[in-house]
């Protein structure tokens, strides 16, 4: 596979995951980081980083809304739910464990 087609596909494979997330609302940002130890802020950062290391400029702000497909305060007020006890103890957890390693 040529370099072209393989960033191609992995940009498809990028837009791919970010529709996924974006028709999974329910799924929380703290249940991302229980269960895979990253969430949609993270995939923002990661945006963030790598359109730097390019010599781009993309806020914080900015990889957000390309994440979330809207300002993060509008996903927010509209989607994100306050953790729950349980998914509080099992993040803090997580935390624990990957401090352990």
């Amino acid at each position: 596979m040529d370099k072209q087609t393989q960033t191609e596909i992995e940009a498809a494979t990028f837009r791919r995951l970010l529709s996924h997330l974006d028709n999974h609302k329910e799924v929380q940002n703290i249940d991302l980081m229980i269960l895979a130890d990253f969430c949609r802020n993270c995939l923002a950062k990661w945006y963030m980083a790598e359109a730097a290391s390019r010599g781009e400029e993309v806020n914080y702000d900015q990889a957000r809304e390309i994440v979330y497909g809207e300002s993060y305060d509008s996903w927010k007020t509209k989607y994100q739910q306050k953790a729950t006890p349980e998914q509080l103890a099992a993040f803090e957890a997580r935390q624990q464990a990957k401090a352990s390693q």
